[in-house]
């Protein structure tokens, strides 16, 4: 091992350096130093909490979402367009525990489909099959415990939405007199349905990956995770990935390892690569930036799903929630049956007055539905502006590009004005705020109510897609390995080659458990 500057004085060179505290990151670092021969150090850009009770309490309340909140402190904003005349700003996490800090605490499996197409370019590594022991082996399953499906000593407890606040049993009665089966274990494959959601919410507390999986590993004397760590690139001799360059409290220094993994999420990460030099060639020239790999795939697409917001009035003030912000959810299939299950109502039971001013209770406020297009699509590009770290990326979504496109969101926002018809849900509801009735009725005036209105799951993956070397679309493999580049790996959403049909967060603890595990068997 060899030694270098970092910190307040000379520490022992680490086996791995681990770029990002976040949903993979925290999992990946944890799993690594297992291994007491394994050194790990961890650098997160953001603040590093050393136990639970040193984050801000609305970080932990599962009955907010720090991330809807403008300007908090917890994220990372990127500006961004979703079409090109809707900007929008999109937020990450930055601070331990990454979007896993901040996000609404979801915690739903991608679909046997989505393992199916991503086994289809990664390998039999990526079947459902596969990866269903590291599912299990990553959670406690509150509900179901240890059986077939699920698992009872993982790091992650979850624990299913109650069902028992009058607006989710409207919302239920209401899902079954349209006829929509129950599902009733999100987290399992039946049929797609209406259930409650499967949260990384235990008893009012969202637990994040940094309190799962870091902070309980802290006392390794293998394991470290330094905060305020800015990382501006990776640094490279003779083609094999030695360290990257640090910012911290305006210093730049080098920081020296054996091994690079990007965990800095799905903008960070291919961000990171290309101003390191690793994208597309005429991009990289244009811009300075010296070329280590051309490597077209970086940032080329991403998919994300789109997402409209139904706001309904109640027909009388509702019980604050007791433990989590969120109510049941339904999944149903989009016409066109391509991808069955593909679009999601999704009920929150605070205002979004609420959700967006950190506050529980808001007297007089309507609540909502949060109404996704789930269907995986590969509509955006990142654009690298500038060689100067500090600039940031130029972003486009994409969304609603297509006839289809739109069509599935008209879909989407019809049944979730049906259901708040129904006579159930009249019992706790007077009927939606928006969009009214001529305008639900026509096609035209619902696209344009649409964009006017259009948001995002905040879901983003497939900047650097895993597959084949020989295939341009793919930039690593199955385990986030650089092609073409020796001692770099990326292990976050950025590498799924489409986006799952649900929430990414459990995908993304997913990751880290899988190329842990491939580091562990010595897959290098």
């Amino acid at each position: 091992m060899g030694q270098t500057e970092h910190g307040r004085g000379r520490v022992r060179r680490p086996d791995v350096v681990v770029v990002g505290a976040g949903g993979s990151g925290a999992v990946l670092a944890a799993r690594l130093s297992e291994d007491p021969g394994r050194t790990v150090l961890v650098l997160e850009a953001g603040p590093v909490p050393r136990q639970p009770s040193a984050f801000a309490s609305e970080l932990l309340d599962a009955r907010l979402v720090p991330g809807a909140q403008p300007g908090h402190g917890a994220v990372q904003p990127y500006a961004v367009h979703l079409t090109p005349t809707r900007p929008y700003t999109v937020v990450r996490g930055r601070c331990l525990g990454g979007s896993t800090t901040v996000n609404g605490g979801y915690f739903v499996r991608a679909r046997r489909a989505d393992f199916d197409r991503w086994s289809a370019v990664g390998g039999a590594a990526w079947s459902y099959d596969r990866v269903l022991p590291l599912l299990r082996a990553l959670e406690s399953d509150l509900d179901h415990g240890a059986d077939a499906l699920h698992g009872d000593h993982g790091p992650v407890r979850v624990r299913r939405t109650e069902l028992r606040h009058p607006a989710a049993v409207a919302f239920r009665s209401a899902a079954r007199r349209l006829g929509f089966p129950e599902e009733g274990d999100k987290n399992a494959q039946d049929a797609p349905g209406f259930g409650p959601v499967p949260c990384n919410a235990v008893d009012g507390e969202r637990v994040n990956t940094g309190i799962s999986h870091l902070l309980g590993a802290s006392g390794r004397p293998n394991l470290r995770v330094e905060g305020d760590s800015t990382v501006l690139r990776v640094v490279f001799e003779r083609g094999r990935a030695t360290g990257v360059v640090v910012e911290r409290y305006g210093r730049r220094t080098v920081v020296r390892g054996g091994e690079v993994v990007l965990c800095a999420g799905a903008f960070g990460s291919p961000h990171l690569l290309r101003l390191s030099g690793i994208g597309p060639r005429h991009e990289l020239e244009v811009l300075g930036v010296p070329v280590v790999r051309d490597a077209p795939a970086v940032g080329a697409r991403f998919g994300d799903h789109p997402q409209v917001v139904l706001e309904w009035m109640p027909r009388r003030p509702m019980p604050e929630p007791a433990g989590s912000w969120l109510g049941g959810v339904l999944h149903l299939s989009s016409s066109d049956g391509g991808h069955s299950g593909d679009l999601e109502i999704l009920q929150s039971l605070i205002p979004m007055a609420g959700l967006t001013g950190g506050r529980v209770s808001v007297p007089g406020a309507p609540l909502a539905f949060l109404v996704s297009v789930q269907t995986p699509r590969l509509t955006g590009r990142m654009r690298t502006r500038s060689a100067d770290p500090t600039t940031p990326p130029r972003i486009d979504y994409g969304y609603l590009s297509t006839a289809a496109d739109r069509q599935r969101m008209r879909e989407a926002v019809r049944v979730t004005a049906e259901l708040v018809g129904t006579r159930d849900f009249a019992e706790v509801s007077v009927g939606l705020t928006e969009p009214v009735a001529e305008v639900l009725d026509d096609d035209c005036l619902l696209d344009q109510w649409v964009h006017g209105h259009l948001g995002t799951s905040h879901h983003t993956c497939g900047t650097v897609p895993l597959g084949h070397a020989d295939d341009p679309r793919a930039a690593v493999d199955p385990y986030g390995r650089v092609h073409g580049v020796d001692g770099l790996r990326v292990a976050d959403t950025s590498i799924l080659p489409t986006p799952p049909s649900r929430g990414p967060a459990a995908t993304a603890v997913l990751i880290g458990e899988l190329v842990a595990d491939a580091v562990r068997r010595g897959l290098t």
